[in-house]
């Protein structure tokens, strides 16, 4: 297995992509010139694939209690803090230090994906995804995304599903 996880990097997989096939999970990847000087790698992504920003999410990273705790809200809107610590039982959320959420999931800032991290950390996506036949994800590095299901979403990654994010 990890021959064929290697043999699939090597031919421009990502952990992201190679765990969607592992698992037979209908998805379409998107790739788009990343421009590094955009100022929002979401809004950046919505715009070269011609998705509504409703239906393409952003992977953030916060702390909940000394916990660290994947979020995946829509780019059109922010994270909740206050939701998303309810969301997973704890009392208080913070942004993540962006290179400790780099070293747990193994992704750069503006590519992390909620799929295929280093370390299986507890995940919630944001009710509004349900709303959707197929939502956008990075699919681990700037400039490629992953077009799946909500509920293959949620399923792959152990997420639970609650309104985290904000207009």
């Amino acid at each position: 297995m990890a021959k064929k996880s290697k043999k699939q990097q090597q031919s421009g997989g990502t952990p992201a992509t190679v765990a969607l096939t592992a698992a037979g999970v209908d998805h379409t990847i998107h790739a788009y010139d990343h421009d590094p000087g955009h100022p929002s790698y979401g809004e950046e992504a919505a715009e070269a694939m011609g998705v509504s920003p409703e239906r393409v999410f952003k992977t953030l990273v916060a702390d909940v209690d000394g916990r660290l705790t994947v979020a995946v809200v829509p780019v059109a809107g922010s994270l909740d803090l206050k939701a998303l610590a309810a969301a997973v039982g704890g009392k208080r959320a913070t942004m993540a230090d962006p290179s400790l959420a780099e070293r747990t999931t193994g992704y750069v800032r503006g590519g992390i994906s909620p799929l295929g991290q280093r370390k299986k950390l507890p995940t919630v996506l944001d009710a509004s995804a349900a709303a959707h036949s197929t939502i956008c994800v990075s699919a681990g590095r700037r400039g490629l995304e992953v077009e799946l299901s909500p509920h293959d979403l949620a399923e792959l990654t152990g997420a639970a599903l609650a309104p985290i994010g904000r207009a």
